[in-house]
């Protein structure tokens, strides 16, 4: 098979543009993406494998033509511009088009700076964990506060029934991924959004497909750290060694938050009750506020304080940010409830990396406290299915009474030894005297849950996944019940 170089001169935006092609078009960001393009005025194509919803079904809604599978003929007519994803490989058939055919192109994040964050003040939230949700409170305050931001984000909004905003004031809200850019373009997708202000809510070693350790972790972030102009801001969480270190350096004031004493912003006092997190906010040492956000688990308190400190810098008033955090209405996939039949409550989580997981129960269980709490887990990032994470997942699920645990697909390309075992961490947590199995199919998971279920049973599903469609389906099997 054809493997090319694209010839970097072309990675450009061309004078003149009216039709853009998006290779990859069905991921998240890159729907988002194509119906942001679509709403200023340029006509967009794109192009993926096997096109599937629940983005496809939303491209077909807006009138975005797709092409199912990569080719040569989906460039022609030759497009003004072609975006290129990051799961296209340097093989794929459409890439060896755009090199042979001589197109301008960009990258995902290239594009998104270029033609909408270039021209606003650019807020990124960066960071192993927290990014979706930290963005989605930054979006609903901003709106709430009455400046209009425009977002991009990799979870649906409540607020706003989608990922993505084109508003008409002077911030745009960007969820800093750590990821790489594309076969053409190595570096962490966040050095290209020009941060005027960022938040960092922590750095952990994670994507073990592309960074060798966490030492390569950290100079990423240190890179984006260097961005920031010196009238920046960087709120960081300082509970977290590894943040305080990739700060170290910053060329712009640095507000610390977090549970410690010292820090410029601190949480204290942390109560969830009636379906709200209610906590008290401290500024350099003096009482500032009490503040409520319909989340659990401490981890989306120390989220709200940094979106707290974000907005008090740019100006907004004590009782809007109150007003801001009060009002937010959620994030899809985030401690979502998708139903509650005959007492037993459904929640779809996106947790996978240990941390995540560990601090997702956590907040479950205070949140349904004297609830039992089941948990199926399914592993399916590049970094859960390999046995990097092996001992870490062990304490993870401490919060939980019942864990059932999906057999991932191998990865290939890796040796057997090298793999994640999910029979291995269910014999490891009964060894904490937690009930663990593990099973090779969805069905068979079903098929146990119906057996164990009762009135009163919290299931948190966590995937970052479809998972077989396993949320609704639990949900028809509990009401045929």
């Amino acid at each position: 098979m054809n493997s090319i170089e694209l010839d970097p001169q072309l990675n450009c935006v061309p004078e003149n543009i009216r039709t853009i092609h998006i290779m990859g078009i069905c991921g998240t960001g890159m729907a988002a993406l194509a119906g942001m393009l679509q709403q200023v005025g340029f006509q967009v194509s794109g192009s993926d494998n096997h096109v599937y919803p629940p983005m496809s079904d939303f491209l077909r809604q807006i009138g975005i033509p797709i092409k199912d599978g990569y080719g040569a003929e989906n460039l022609l007519p030759a497009p003004d511009l072609v975006i290129v994803g990051n799961v296209i490989t340097r093989k794929n058939p459409e890439a060896v088009a755009l090199a042979d055919l001589r197109i301008p192109y960009l990258s995902f994040p290239q594009a998104l700076s270029r033609f909408f964050i270039a021209r606003k003040t650019s807020l990124v939230v960066a960071g192993t964990h927290g990014k979706t949700t930290t963005c989605s409170l930054l979006a609903s305050a901003l709106h709430h506060a009455g400046l209009d931001p425009s977002f991009m984000i990799g979870g649906i909004v409540q607020e706003f029934q989608q990922n993505f905003r084109l508003g008409q004031g002077s911030y745009f809200i960007s969820e800093g991924d750590e990821y790489d850019t594309a076969f053409f373009d190595k570096e962490s997708k966040f050095l290209h959004y020009h941060p005027d202000i960022a938040i960092i809510t922590s750095v952990e070693f994670d994507h073990a497909d592309i960074f060798s350790d966490l030492d390569q972790i950290k100079r990423s972030f240190r890179k984006f750290v260097s961005l920031l102009p010196a009238n920046g801001l960087i709120v960081a969480c300082l509970d977290d060694e590894n943040v305080a270190e990739v700060v170290a350096n910053a060329p712009c004031p640095v507000q610390g938050y977090g549970t410690t004493t010292g820090l410029d912003w601190s949480l204290h006092d942390v109560v969830f009750r009636n379906g709200k997190s209610h906590f008290t906010v401290r500024h350099r040492g003096g009482e500032w506020a009490d503040m409520t956000v319909s989340l659990s688990g401490r981890h989306n308190c120390l989220n709200s304080l940094a979106v707290v400190a974000v907005l008090h810098h740019i100006g907004v008033d004590k009782k809007t940010i109150e007003g801001g955090l009060s009002t937010f209405k959620g994030v899809k996939r985030r401690q979502e409830v998708r139903g509650v039949v005959r007492g037993i409550t459904v929640i779809d989580d996106f947790a996978h990396h240990p941390t995540a997981v560990r601090e997702t129960l956590a907040g479950l269980k205070s949140a349904y406290a004297g609830n039992r709490l089941i948990v199926v887990f399914e592993p399916r990032t590049n970094s859960s299915r390999r046995a990097v994470f092996q001992k870490d997942y062990v304490s993870s699920f401490d919060s939980a009474d019942t864990v059932l645990i999906r057999n991932p697909l191998p990865l290939e390309n890796i040796s057997a030894q090298d793999h994640f075992s999910a029979e291995k961490l269910a014999k490891d947590l009964r060894g904490r005297h937690l009930s663990a199995r593990s099973f090779p199919t969805t069905v068979e998971i079903l098929d146990h849950l119906q057996t164990i279920l009762k009135a009163g049973d919290i299931v948190a599903i966590l995937s970052n996944g479809g998972f077989d469609n396993i949320h609704s389906r639990l949900l028809e099997i509990l009401q045929a019940g």
